[in-house]
């Protein structure tokens, strides 16, 4: 039997189909960086390393509160918990660093990484 609603879910947005390209060169770049690392690619080191990209590019540093309510307000249900051994973990492997405010940012060598022009 024919459902309209069906063959209309099926069929994404416009806007919809663009933002999927846009992320994926954004998250090949993390996975590069991962690589570079020698570290696996994981969904939460993806956001992880995304929203202390986002945090320095405007010029600040997050801490694990911040890293955690950031991921919350994009929906994606990780634990405080696991967002603070990912940001352990990638700092005990060079990736990001620790200041004294307790506040983690990419070290300059990840940062290159990140901005470098995706490689297609």
């Amino acid at each position: 039997m024919y459902n309209p609603q069906q063959s209309l879910a099926a069929q994404p947005a416009p806007s919809q189909a663009a933002a999927p390209q846009e992320e994926r060169v954004g998250n090949e770049q993390i996975r590069e960086l991962l690589r570079a690392y020698g570290l696996r690619t994981s969904l939460i080191r993806l956001k992880v390393i995304d929203a202390l990209h986002t945090a320095g590019r405007s010029g600040r540093s997050i801490g694990v509160r911040g890293v955690h309510a950031q991921l919350e307000q994009l929906d994606i249900p990780l634990s405080f918990l696991s967002v603070r051994e990912v940001l352990k973990r990638l700092c005990s492997e060079g990736v990001i660093s620790l200041g004294s405010d307790k506040c983690y940012s990419l070290n300059p060598q990840a940062r290159a990484v990140l901005e470098q022009p995706a490689s297609r």
